[in-house]
């Protein structure tokens, strides 16, 4: 089955509102064997929404809708979509008298134009929204089945859940999506797929999609199948293929975050870490301390962006600021053992760089950065040169920081020098 999903409302077109409930119904559908294959916006402009409920009616056997149900003039999707398929709106005399119960247990006097809510395309199955006024609709035609849920998330997810998942899985035809997905830090997209490219092009019935964000890639594997088990063990041995061939470089298979992965490692390994960050203004310490029950790992960290203040607080000489500037990797490497020092932690993490968008130079322009981690043996520093403005740079500052810390342990390092506080 495929399925179409349109959001309705004017305010989903402007910068002000973001269309979350797509992403959610689309994971939902998945679940339930539907693909999506289409996604659309819409105002709410009476003809641009019958035209795009009936291109989806030409195209899918699934068709929902978010938004556009409240008591106001401009809320018009059970109008038009009643128009469209032919059907009078009949007032619900049931709708209603739960819409007016609403209002009395509020203690609030019920408006007239809330009568709209209560007025029901015929043939429509009602699903109850006790969340809210606006019920959802169920329609069927030719075939086709319409479902009309409302916009707000806390209203339209439970609704989703408890009324309408199952109705549709009694409908679909035994397909399933299966689904893989690595997360690659330390390499460019490119040379991921340069790289994964002889491989997963052998897999004719997997889509393969190489998603890049800042500081990581996501490879996506998705096959649709009505055997669940040889999908299954095919998306397996693929992925597996491609953990061998991108190795250290993969960082998980389970869907979980870099920081995630860290404070695993950090646990695992019984090590503690702390964190002197310039120009990521305590970015890297946020990270960290996500991940619930944190307090295990990370025992603090300073935000020294005056030169001053990384003298003071992780006793970075001056004389060595003075000699090679704040952003150097010998300020970079003292950062990190100076805050290892001070706290007592197993690992300290030093982050300084230019972030932007100003005070760069020819010698150290912006994105330059210097990442550090010391363990009282042999510290670890990289020079990078980001590209971006300044959050994608501190961001992307972050995920090294994260990354060379988990490789820390990854190669060995932390168990010849002993997991143990300093």
């Amino acid at each position: 089955m495929k399925a179409e999903i349109i959001a309705v409302g004017s305010e989903l077109l402007t910068p002000d509102r973001i269309d979350t409930n797509s992403l959610f119904l689309t994971a939902e559908l998945n679940k339930l064997g539907i693909e999506v294959a289409r996604k659309s916006v819409v105002g709410d402009h009476r003809g641009d929404i019958r035209r795009i409920f009936a291109e989806g009616l030409e195209r899918a056997d699934v068709v929902i809708s978010t938004g556009g149900l409240g008591p106001t003039e401009d809320d018009l999707t059970r109008e038009v979509v009643a128009d469209l398929l032919g059907r009078k709106l009949e007032k619900n005399q049931e709708v209603l008298r739960g819409i007016q119960e609403r209002f009395v247990r509020f203690g609030r006097k019920m408006a007239e134009i809330n009568v709209r809510q209560a007025m029901v395309p015929a043939g429509a199955t009602i699903l109850e929204n006790p969340r809210g006024t606006a019920p959802g609709l169920w329609l069927e035609a030719d075939g086709r089945i319409v479902i009309l849920l409302p916009g707000p998330p806390q209203e339209m997810q439970p609704m989703f859940a408890r009324q309408v998942a199952e109705r549709l899985a009694k409908r679909t035809d035994g397909m399933r999506l299966q689904t893989r997905e690595l997360r690659v830090a330390g390499m460019p997209e490119s040379d991921v797929d340069q790289r994964i490219a002889p491989i997963y092009t052998k897999y004719d019935s997997v889509q393969t999609t190489i998603l890049a964000s800042p500081g990581e890639i996501e490879v996506h594997l998705r096959a649709w199948s009505d055997d669940v088990q040889d999908a299954g063990r095919m998306l397996d041995e693929l992925a597996g293929k491609i953990i061998i061939e991108l190795g250290d470089n993969i960082f998980t298979d389970k869907h979980e975050s870099l920081e995630q992965v860290v404070a695993d490692v950090l646990k695992s390994n019984q090590a503690t870490i702390s964190t002197a960050e310039s120009c990521t203004g305590g970015l890297l310490a946020e990270r960290l301390t996500r991940i619930p029950g944190s307090s295990i790992y990370f025992l603090g960290g300073v935000v020294s962006y005056s030169n001053e203040l990384k003298t003071a607080w992780a006793a970075v000489p001056k004389a060595m600021i003075d000699a090679h500037g704040a952003v150097s990797a010998e300020v970079a490497i003292a950062l990190a053992d100076g805050i290892r020092r001070r706290v007592g932690s197993t690992l300290g993490v030093g982050i300084t760089g230019v972030a932007g968008p100003d005070g760069g130079t020819p010698e150290k322009p912006v994105g330059l950065v210097h990442i550090a981690v010391a363990d009282g043996h042999s510290p670890i520093e990289r020079r990078l040169q980001y590209l971006g403005d300044r959050e994608r740079v501190r961001w992307q500052a972050s995920q090294t920081a994260l990354d060379m810390v988990r490789r820390y342990f990854l190669h060995g390092t932390g168990k010849r020098h002993g997991a143990k506080n300093a």
